[in-house]
């Protein structure tokens, strides 16, 4: 085959999406021979097959050809490509040097649609520094011009940043309303390729910084589509295979969810690099957790970590199931107070509150159960509304506050299941039979149990399962769903200690040794301490 039908088989199957053959055949072609459309065409092909270092070294080329061709508005495109290809790896010296050679280009041409690409960085740089304002006022400015020289990458680009900025400032109802506008435009197939999976992952993102699930579910199915289409993607498919777990784990399809994750973990392995491998050993390190596969869990976080993605809150998480409360208080107490962006505290205030009452600090749970009650007010989405009842029904339950309780854990239990949140729903049905104990509804309180524990089955959640008594291997129910702490106080109350007695041994308030005896009594059916010490014995509690 000569070089021109090389040449002319690259191109054709640029056209029609088949990335690796594009590649294959633009690299085979003689380099004197590639006009610099085609090298910017082998630099796309490179990227998207993964190798950035052939893509980058086209992109240098193209540039070159262009500035040789007396084309310095394409040459600073190049550049701005270049440098944006590098500043998602985190090379940002480099593409700080080639966003420099672009802007030295535009600066001499005056107003073009390549002021406005140089534009998205200098947003995307001010949204890392946490100025919203500034990030707004260029993603308007770069969608503007992309809308006055028909430059639709470019306004998409700058559209999406825009709903981005909005979110940041507080506003993720009008944010999300323009990435949902964003979105049309990429499901269309109105925008290359490129831009386009930057626009799937963003939004993805975007949906579960701000909860709102079902449009991450219907964006997700959206992004794997298009990834089907177009099997020789490697950038965006093993992002596709994060989001897809995040929403199989929601679901309670651990096991595939447990299969994605390790795909993708397997897929953004290589080219080495990519940014969202921490956030897939993240995932996988909260399914392995849920399972009850601590080491596999542990392991798991401090991958995510190496990989730039932060272990927490499911390291705390993983330190109260394995029993260490100390360890897991002092850590979501140090989260809690390092995390000032609104949303994000959402997950780590509704994992605070467990902690801290597994903790016995009742009083800092109900704080920050009530923040995220504040949060959810605030904003009209379903899995943050729920999450905060659930909260709210937990502290009360700990209060004392049987009634309160109730209320609170049945609207966060039809939350769940609206939300098709399985796993969620049956704690939150837990809480509801312990509820139900304490108001003396030991009927109600068997079939929530009864449909928690069948749940916990299917999914696997062996922790769950040992928490109410039945998990495997434990032979039955051997701690009736009694806590850790329950279990130190009632083995002192065995033996005969009053409560303030048991209250100076274990170093708690005399009200804290109440609340739990009453607790003892509610969960064992009993009402005085010597049914307590009898019902322990028979059923070799202590």
């Amino acid at each position: 085959m000569n070089a021109d039908d090389e040449l002319d088989r690259g191109v054709h199957a640029f056209g029609e999406r088949r990335w690796a053959d594009a590649r294959r055949a633009l690299a085979d072609a003689p380099p004197e021979e590639l006009a610099a459309q085609d090298l910017e065409r082998l630099a796309v092909a490179s990227f998207l097959t993964g190798d950035d270092e052939e893509s980058g070294a086209a992109w240098a080329d193209a540039h070159q050809r262009h500035l040789d061709d007396g084309e310095p508005a394409r040459a600073a495109r190049c550049a701005f490509w270049l440098g944006f290809q590098l500043a998602n790896r985190g090379d940002m010296a480099q593409a700080g040097g080639w966003f420099g050679r672009a802007q030295r280009l535009v600066d001499e041409l005056g107003d073009c649609a390549e002021v406005g690409y140089l534009l998205i960085p200098a947003g995307l740089q001010a949204l890392g520094a946490g100025d919203p304002d500034r990030a707004l006022e260029c993603f308007t400015a770069a969608a503007d011009a992309g809308r006055r020289f028909d430059e639709v990458d470019l306004s998409t680009l700058g559209r999406l940043g825009s709903g981005q900025a909005l979110i940041m400032m507080g506003d993720a109802e009008e944010g999300m309303a323009i990435l949902d506008e964003v979105m049309i435009a990429v499901v269309a197939d109105e925008v290359s390729p490129t831009v386009a999976g930057i626009v799937y992952c963003a939004v993805i993102e975007a949906c579960q910084q701000t909860f709102e699930m079902r449009r991450a579910h219907e964006w997700t199915d959206a992004l794997t589509r298009w990834c089907e289409q177009q099997p020789d993607l490697v950038p965006y498919r093993g992002q596709c295979l994060v989001h897809r777990a995040e929403i199989l784990r929601l679901h309670g399809a651990w096991t595939d969810a447990l299969d994605e994750v390790l795909r993708a973990c397997d897929r953004l392995s290589e080219p080495a690099g990519q940014p969202a491998l921490g956030a897939a050993h993240y995932q996988r390190a909260e399914l392995h957790r849920l399972r009850g596969e601590f080491d596999d869990a542990a392991d798991a976080y401090a991958t995510a970590s190496q990989w730039g993605h932060d272990p927490q809150p499911g390291l705390a998480m993983l330190r109260l199931a394995e029993g260490n409360v100390d360890a897991a208080a002092a850590a979501i107490r140090r989260v809690e107070a390092e995390t000032h962006e609104r949303l994000a505290r959402a997950p780590v205030l509704a994992a605070a509150v467990e902690i801290l009452l597994a903790a016995d600090d009742v009083a800092e749970a109900a704080h920050c159960a009530r923040e995220l009650d504040e949060l959810a007010s605030a904003r009209s989405i379903a899995y943050l509304r729920a999450m905060a009842d659930a909260a709210l029904g937990a502290v009360y339950l700990a209060e004392d506050d049987p009634t309160s309780a109730l209320g609170s854990l049945r609207r966060a239990t039809e939350g769940w299941n609206a939300l098709g949140a399985r796993y969620d729903g049956a704690r939150t049905r837990v809480l509801i039979a312990r509820t139900c104990q304490q108001l003396g509804d030991a009927d109600t309180a068997e079939v929530e149990f009864a449909v928690a524990r069948r749940i916990f089955e299917e999914l696997g959640a062996a922790p769950d399962l040992a928490r109410i008594g039945e998990g495997p291997g434990h032979g039955g129910s051997t701690r009736h769903g009694l806590t850790a702490r329950e279990l130190e106080v009632l083995s002192h109350l065995s033996a005969g200690s009053t409560n303030k007695a048991i209250a100076a041994e274990l170093v708690l308030s005399e009200r804290t040794v109440e609340r739990h005896v009453s607790n003892i009594f509610a969960k064992l059916g009993v009402s005085t301490r010597a049914a307590a010490t009898a019902f322990a014995h028979r059923h070799r509690m202590v």
